[in-house]
């Protein structure tokens, strides 16, 4: 069963993130320009300047912000910035995405158009001071997540209803070869958003528009399904004690005022087992 983890309504939730060491959770409003995190049983809402999607974790203090135009380290006590990489910064037309921290302390980020434009987006990667471009000619990059083996990626254009599992190197962890089909949904016409791979290499991938996270096993087949209570889940984590409770957030655009969380973030207690997120090692 599911429950409301924090009622605070996102226009466009994303980016969840459990920090290992300190044992937080943290989620982003794209559209509001915020970070999100609970402390004390409060919300704390810090706000920027631009579009912030996804993060990593660098240390007890630091986390790896991507925006709509850079990478950037962000101290979490004294909420100051440090740039570490440009992100498409001349083109005003676009925003990150989808994000996530790889096993080798690599960064993959997905940028897109603000307007949605048909393949105007990009998935990156940024590893020990370089930012590749890996796969462009993408709508909406998503589901950015990692075997627990080192030995696949999995990713997602939300609009083709397909997830792709990409082969890596086994020592720096690029991609090698190209990308498989993973899990075509598109007879019915889901559409995969966030993503994240738990400690038996199962798939966990949002639906939007579906208000659920469907289970994938290391094959494709579907394992399971955990419903919420807004149509628009974006994109899951694993977190808590034991890293048992699926996270997934979720967003508000658009949605009707008829009486359900659209926009909170929700909690699955007790639904699996996830793995640690990654260090993004500068």
């Amino acid at each position: 069963m599911s429950e409301v983890y924090d009622p605070t309504p996102c226009v466009l939730g994303e980016g969840p993130l459990w920090h290992p060491e300190r044992e937080q959770f943290f989620w982003f409003d794209i559209n509001r320009f915020q970070l999100l995190t609970q402390e004390n049983g409060k919300t704390r809402v810090v706000q920027f300047g631009e579009h912030v999607s996804a993060a990593g974790w660098v240390d007890d203090s630091s986390l790896l912000i991507a925006s709509e135009t850079r990478l950037f380290l962000f101290n979490l006590e004294n909420e100051k910035s440090e740039d570490v990489e440009g992100l498409e910064p001349d083109d005003v037309s676009t925003r990150s995405n989808d994000g996530r921290a790889d096993p080798w302390g690599g960064f993959w980020i997905g940028m897109m158009s603000k307007d949605h434009v048909h393949k105007a987006g990009t998935i990156y990667r940024y590893y020990k001071g370089e930012l590749r471009a890996l796969y462009p000619g993408i709508s909406i990059p998503n589901a950015m997540c990692f075997s627990p083996d080192r030995k696949h990626a999995y990713f997602a254009d939300t609009v083709d209803h397909r997830i792709m599992r990409q082969p890596l190197e086994a020592d720096r962890g690029w991609p090698d070869g190209d990308p498989e089909v993973f899990v075509d949904l598109s007879e019915p016409a889901l559409h995969p958003d966030g993503a994240v791979v738990d400690a038996a290499g199962n798939v966990w991938c949002a639906m939007f528009d579906a208000g659920k996270v469907i289970a994938f096993a290391p094959d494709g087949t579907r394992l399971q399904e955990v419903a919420f209570a807004a149509p628009q889940t974006t994109c899951p984590a694993f977190g808590g004690p034991g890293l048992t409770t699926l996270f997934c957030t979720s967003a508000a655009r658009d949605m009707p005022d008829d009486g359900r969380p659209h926009g909170a973030t929700f909690a699955a207690p007790e639904t699996g087992h996830g793995q640690a997120e990654h260090r993004v090692r500068l």
